[in-house]
């Protein structure tokens, strides 16, 4: 059966929109001139310009249908064929040069059906290009194919009229079978995906936000595809419905299909050589390259996909960086790594500062016959090298796994621990506080690159890059009734219950006569197996996740009265009738928000009250206004929590004490990331490596010199003063 049709040659380029979808009293280039880049008075050819373009080989069945403006070079287009109303913009004797690509303006070799081509543009051997909207100064050589459809969509999820409900493109994110699936749209943040994909069970919520994505754009059919001033497309094969922004560069793709890419001057993207993207959203400042594949999803600014990276079905935050290996069905919040040729992400929630290590294996094997495992991982999230873990797990904050085949389902719920597969003794081994304890010079990192990496140009959307935050604090209080529990049980099993056993636990914690090194404590609850999980240097993991809210509390206090009095400190926060509450907050994309404030974003968009994704941004950029208040009023709550103390009890020699003594923690701290950089240097195992000490330090730099240390110490003193 052959879908070949034959039509007369006068009628290509014409009849854009069918006559069914073309509203009454339009013509067929309403929403064409709508979309107009530059405003160019065009006028019909003159006898001697046609005659012109004649002899320099060109062809059109219907030169009135070729306009053009009063700077017309005919001289400037050679070789090329026009079908249906195409317009020239200003044209002069010039060439455009974009690195070592030097092409006269004009349009050469080319054929060009309805197009409107803006002014000092450089066409040269595109073979096909139909219905497009060039800006000024864009530079297209050597490009087989480039169409538009009717119905086009440029990567958003919705309909045009007339198209069937199964060409609807979803995001089937957080799970393989398409129960947390959400509608792309231009525009969406990790918070709005993370919004959608949870609550699935309230179904005039899921109505809701089906409903303003589709609010946000209309069902016309007829819109082009829009390059926009100043990019340059060289050397590629398939461009198909597609929005391009300006200065953006795109060479030697094999296919762009159904695909808005977002560039600006201040953040161009660049698409390289072999890749295929279809049916996606690029952010601006975008970099993908050489033979990526990806396929339903969105890309958000400033993230790069490289070296044959697959990206399916997935939403990959700001600030990130996929290479080599596979992504599917997965939400990925901002400042994710991974670049290993043999890791694997399916079917997870990864919420951002995330690194995935070579052989990683994350999600890939089932516990049912169906495709519907999940998996959650706190920011800060790092399995090792080699890590298979399975569906459904669940990891706080700053999880580090240890190599190892994990055939059981996990829910670790201390934060900034170490896992390990105690494959001798069959069992699994967490060690608290893991990354405060043996590895400050990596954890302390974080707060720093992630903020230089983050090179958002507008940073209305606060983004928590703090090891140290409300999400791992209230994490910290979890491990630390966890550990108790443990503790009371493995030392006073006669106490009965869990809350009796915490009791205890806290007062063997306490008190140093009680030797725990020699005792077995386990957790309960998180692995579902029945071998043991046993905790290991618990005491230590004890205090130091009770030195660090203390720490994060005192740190929070001396940045208020970095502007404020003590008497004002009275008035906001000691003299109120209640006493202030830890609260718990939610990870929404990246960006930290009390749930009680999520619920009530959540009730008006349910009601309408907040009826658009901008109005829905807004708030988002609201809560990030008052988050520096909500983070403080939070360490206020969990000092008083940790220590037991009823609010009048703050006096000012107490908050004096207690910022002191965060100066002795930040100082412990430099030393810790000295200290665990210094083991670099000082293993012989490191060192074997070299000739001599000066052939180390010309391959990994001085100890001395390394900025990270430096700046800790500078930060350290100038806290200190």
């Amino acid at each position: 059966m052959t879908f070949l049709h034959k039509k007369p040659l006068n009628t290509l380029g014409y009849d854009f929109i069918p006559g069914e979808y073309l509203p009454e009293g339009n013509d067929q280039y309403y929403l064409r001139d709508r979309q107009q880049l530059t405003a160019y008075h065009y006028r019909q050819l003159s006898a001697a310009e046609i005659n012109g373009l004649v002899r320099n080989g060109n062809y059109s069945p219907n030169w009135a249908d070729v306009w053009v403006t009063d700077r017309f070079l005919p001289e400037q287009i050679e070789h090329s064929k026009f079908y249906g109303r195409v317009r020239i913009g200003d044209m002069e004797p010039t060439y455009l040069e974009y690195r070592d690509l030097k092409l006269p303006t004009g349009i050469y070799n080319s054929v060009v059906v309805s197009c409107d081509i803006g002014g000092l543009s450089a066409i040269h051997n595109v073979r096909y290009m139909a219905h497009f909207i060039l800006g000024d100064e864009v530079m297209l050589f050597n490009i087989h194919e480039m169409e538009t459809s009717s119905n086009a969509k440029f990567g958003n999820g919705i309909l045009r009229e007339g198209d069937p409900e199964s060409s609807l493109i979803e995001l089937e994110l957080c799970n393989e079978n398409g129960g947390r699936a959400v509608l792309p749209f231009d525009g969406m943040q990790a918070s709005d995906v993370y919004l959608w994909t949870r609550r699935r069970h309230d179904r005039q919520l899921q109505a809701r936000f089906k409903a303003i994505t589709f609010a946000r754009f209309d069902t016309l059919r007829g819109y082009y595809s829009v390059i926009s001033h100043r990019t340059v497309i060289k050397n590629s094969h398939i461009i198909k419905d597609v929005k391009i922004g300006t200065d953006a560069y795109i060479k030697g793709v094999n296919k762009l299909k159904n695909v808005t890419v977002n560039s600006i001057a201040g953040a161009y993207t660049q698409i390289g050589e072999g890749c295929e993207l279809v049916n996606g959203v690029i952010g601006h400042g975008c970099r993908i390259f050489y033979g990526v594949k990806a396929v339903r999803f969105i890309l958000s600014s400033f993230s790069q996909l490289k070296y044959g990276a697959r990206l399916i079905n997935s939403f990959l935050g700001d600030n990130s960086t996929i290479s080599c290996c596979e992504v599917l069905n997965s939400l990925i919040f901002p400042a994710h790594e991974q670049h290993h040729n043999n890791s694997f992400l399916c079917a997870a929630l990864v919420m951002g500062q995330s690194n995935m290590a070579a052989g990683a294996t994350v999600g890939s094997n089932h516990n049912s016959r169906a495709a519907d495992g999940e998996i959650i991982a706190g920011r800060g999230f790092w399995p090792g090298l080699c890590v298979s873990l399975k569906h459904n797990s669940r990891f706080a904050s700053y999880t580090l796994i240890v190599k190892g085949d994990f055939m059981h389902e996990l829910d670790i719920r201390l934060p900034f621990a170490m896992v390990s597969h105690d494959v001798p003794n069959n069992r699994l081994v967490i060690l608290p506080a893991y990354w405060f304890l043996y590895n400050m010079y990596a954890l302390m990192r974080n707060n720093t690159k992630f903020i230089s990496r983050d090179r958002r140009s507008l940073k209305n959307q606060y983004f928590e890059y703090d090891v140290l935050a409300p999400d791992t604090i209230n994490e910290a209080f979890v491990a630390l009734r966890d550990i108790e529990t443990a503790v009371g049980k493995a030392v006073y099993p006669e106490a009965g219950d869990p809350a009796g056993w915490a009791i205890r636990g806290r007062e063997a914690l306490l008190d140093e006569s009680v030797d725990l090194r020699g005792r077995e404590i386990l957790l309960d609850g998180a692995e579902n197996s029945k071998r043991k999980v046993v905790l290991i240097k618990v005491r230590e993991g004890y205090r130091m996740y009770r030195q660090m809210i203390e720490y994060y509390a005192a740190t929070q206090l001396k940045g208020y009265f970095d502007t404020h009095t003590f008497a004002q400190f009275e008035a906001d926060c000691l003299m109120k009738d209640v006493q202030p509450e830890r609260t718990t907050f939610e990870n929404v994309g990246g960006q930290l928000m009390r749930k009680h404030d999520v619920e009530a974003l959540l009730d008006d968009i349910r009601n309408g009250k907040v009826n658009d994704w901008d109005a829905i941004h807004q708030r988002y950029h609201q809560l990030s206004s008052g988050y520096p208040t909500h983070k403080f009023e939070h360490a206020l709550a969990a000092l008083l929590e940790l220590k037991g103390l009823d609010q009048s009890q703050l006096t000012e020699a107490l908050i004096q004490q207690l910022i002191q003594e965060s100066v002795q923690t930040k100082q412990w701290i430099c030393k810790e990331i000295y200290k665990t950089r210094a083991k670099d240097y000082s293993s012989p195992f490191r060192r074997m490596v070299y000739e001599n000490e000066q052939e180390m330090e010309a391959v990994m730099g001085r100890l001395e010199d390394n900025a990270f240390i430096r700046q800790q110490q500078e930060e350290y003193e100038r806290y200190s003063r």
